[in-house]
């Protein structure tokens, strides 16, 4: 999920459907229909966001479909697949006190209890049973996201997560 300070990117465009503009998509969102909340989209055409609202959305199959306006067509809707999906910043709801967006995570730095910093998160990975965050520094480092665990605190103000994780690991 790639982003900036005011657009977070949800997913991407990974095909058309049908005759009449509609695309499928790909969410990056968990659960994957949360993308579909959003009544605005703003798709990623030539290194330019451009946005588009939401007609109609619904499951097809296995596959979330959607008609944007002012792509009526399936040639249209061919030239959009590819771009990525964002959503404005402020769109996105309130965490709650100990919860954080993944994109927040990104770039903070981490250091073990004994205050030792083994670099800063790269990218998580979801993985079904919990999701990893990925480190880099001296070396790459996969760490469980499991709160008072592995995860001890989460400080976004100064940009540091603190990790009970032994450097060797």
């Amino acid at each position: 999920m790639s982003h900036d300070a005011n657009r977070i990117v949800l997913g991407r465009v990974s095909g058309v459907f049908g005759t009449r503009g509609w695309l499928k998509i790909y969410s990056y969102t968990r659960p994957r229909e949360n993308i579909l909340i959003y009544p605005e989209w703003q798709l990623s055409i030539s290194k330019q966001w451009r946005s588009f609202p939401v007609n109609e959305h619904r499951q097809q199959g296995g596959s979330l479909v959607v008609s944007l306006e002012g792509v009526d067509d399936r040639d249209a809707a061919a030239a959009y697949i590819g771009n990525e999906i964002a959503v404005d910043r402020d769109a996105l709801p309130e965490n709650a006190t100990g919860e954080f967006y993944w994109v927040d995570l990104v770039g903070i730095e981490v250091v073990n209890l004994e205050g030792i910093s083994f670099g800063k998160v790269s990218r998580l990975l979801a993985t079904g049973a919990n999701d990893v965050l990925v480190v880099d520094g001296d070396k790459e480092r996969l760490i469980p996201y499991v709160r008072d665990i592995h995860v001890i605190d989460v400080d976004l103000k100064h940009g540091q997560m603190t990790v009970d994780w032994h450097p060797d690991d």
